[in-house]
């Protein structure tokens, strides 16, 4: 139990397909209502898809876990309705500070520019996060939210996948045109389908110990590397919601779990970072080790995974959660596509072309990372202490100081579905990346270029343009100047937006092509290309 938050419960309730006896085939069934899960379902409902949710549990995430949510997945979340809640209720923060021993060693800021509607990154305890997630699946007329349903087995078929699901009232079989594991980096789906999961261990060990304190602090990142009151170790503090501090220290390979966790070894070690005389409470202490690794194909069959099923990273940068919400954002639309007959399964198959890029990206940070907060040799401690010697007065040495590069997007920038520029183009929007937000006027109204994207393709234009039809598609013309008003050239610095410049956007809200001028033809080819239609 914890001293700020009670855990709900949440009521099992027998399903029609149970109680009639009779089999039932859904479009999707998403097994694991965990941030992921939960995400998946909302974004197919947004979609249009109905979705139900299976977990062998019926409360959120028990303990410490995912803490910070980085600016795009608050993006996508503000897609589904939830950003400008969960940037409201979490501890907002961009600065973070880097110490060596017992001086600064420097500052970064992850959001140095203005102009953007959510924050850089937001702290929010992973169980505040899963209750209002699961308030929205409840209100979705296109979610069904089972809880206390275990799934014991799959079989596949060509087109569709036989789930057998335990409950307290006993076995029934359920059938899902797909299946998206969503059941965290334990997966009983991964075993059950038998995928391969491989990658690399890391022997060190790390105590979290969240305290309930009232703290004058800043809203900030501290990375400590071999303070004075952890000696030849880290430690990293954040601030969360309801005077939580979470506090991460370093054990070492020789650490004992059991022993680490108790108490009398806990509270020494933050009195001796807070003081004596800081009061404070513990909340939660857990010992863990981690692994970063990834799935081979994201895709078997009809069982499509998310989030740490998937992959897994190391906790330093906070890549985890906020690799699998993208995952998600990924995922919905193009699943959409191949459930309404308007695309081929080899749109599908480009959800794991580009999210294992995605992924071993993630682990490639998360590895280096690792390697630079727990050194494996004499000579590796030498530089990195020398890197953090010198990031005090060099700025060169600063990008090369490493506690954790915090989650930012990877661009999909070779990407199948991309069509190439045929022409230069100043700036980041490169097809394949997710858009940069800007404040515009639309309907005399202020609002974000953000909350104009996401549902369809989107022809954004700097002249005019005319909506393109492909499929059961058509791609709508949002012209600047004419539809929305570029109140302070943000957008058209941020897209270099030549006049007649035209963006082909993809539902995920990522650029998939950009031209010079309106081309009906072009435009037409692109989006084939993004469909996989040729």
């Amino acid at each position: 139990m914890l001293k700020t938050y009670t855990y709900p419960e949440y009521a099992y309730r027998q399903s029609e397909e149970q109680r009639t006896g009779t089999l039932k085939r859904h479009p999707v069934v998403v097994i694991g209502a965990g941030p992921i899960g939960l995400t998946q379902a909302l974004d197919l409902a947004y979609r249009g898809v109905p979705a139900v949710i299976l977990d062998d549990n019926n409360t959120v995430s028990v303990g410490s876990r995912a803490v910070c949510y980085a600016k795009r997945p608050l993006e996508i979340w503000d897609r589904l309705g939830l950003g400008e809640e969960f940037a409201a209720k979490g501890v907002q923060w961009k600065v973070g500070k880097v110490f060596f021993r017992d001086e600064l060693a420097y500052t970064f800021d992850l959001l140095p520019e203005d102009d953007h509607k959510m924050p850089a990154m937001i702290n929010y305890q992973q169980y505040h996060l899963e209750e209002r997630l699961v308030k929205a699946c409840d209100e979705s007329p296109l979610v069904d939210l089972r809880w206390k349903h275990k799934v014991l087995a799959i079989e596949q078929a060509d087109d569709f996948a036989t789930l057998t699901v335990e409950t307290p009232d006993g076995i029934f079989k359920m059938e899902a045109q797909w299946v998206i594991a969503a059941d965290g980096a334990n997966s009983d789906t991964r075993r059950m389908i038998g995928a391969d999961f491989t990658g690399q261990f890391f022997q060190d060990r790390f105590l979290i110990a969240d305290v309930v304190m009232k703290a004058d602090f800043p809203t900030e990142r501290w990375f400590w590397f071999d303070p004075p009151f952890h000696r030849g170790q880290s430690v990293l503090l954040h601030k969360q919601c309801d005077n939580v501090w979470r506090i991460d220290f370093q054990l070492g390979w020789d650490a004992d779990p059991q022993e680490e966790k108790k108490p009398e070894k806990v509270i020494p070690r933050i009195q001796a970072m807070l003081g004596k005389d800081v009061a404070f409470e513990l909340e939660w202490v857990s010992v863990y080790q981690f692994a970063c690794r990834r799935i081979d194909q994201f895709r078997h069959g009809r069982v499509i995974f998310t989030g740490d099923a998937a992959h897994q990273v190391s906790p330093f940068g906070a890549r985890g959660a906020n690799t699998g919400i993208q995952d998600c954002d990924n995922l919905s639309w193009k699943l959409k596509a191949v459930l309404d007959g308007a695309a081929p399964l080899a749109l599908l198959d480009t959800y794991h072309e580009e999210r294992a890029y995605a992924a071993d990206d993630n682990i490639g940070h998360s590895t280096r990372s690792t390697d630079f907060i727990t050194p494996k040799s004499r000579t590796s401690l030498r530089l990195r202490n020398a890197v953090l010697e010198l990031a005090r007065t060099q700025a060169f040495a600063r990008p090369l100081v490493n506690s954790g590069r915090l989650s930012t997007p990877t661009p999909y920038l070779k990407s199948s579905l991309n069509t190439p520029d045929s022409e230069a183009f100043a700036g980041k929007m490169r097809p394949g990346t997710n858009c940069a937000d800007a404040p515009i006027q639309r309907d005399g109204r202020p609002a974000w270029l953000l909350n104009q994207l996401g549902r369809g393709f989107v022809l954004l234009s700097f002249g005019p343009a005319q909506p393109v039809t492909v499929g059961g598609f058509t791609a709508e013309v949002l012209e600047v100047g004419k539809d929305i008003i570029d109140t302070k050239g943000v957008l058209t610095q941020r897209y270099d937006g030549q006049p007649g410049t035209v963006y082909l956007i993809r539902p995920d809200q990522h650029v998939a092509a950009r031209w010079r001028r309106f081309d009906a033809a072009q435009v037409q080819a692109a989006m084939r290309r993004a469909l996989k239609l040729q």
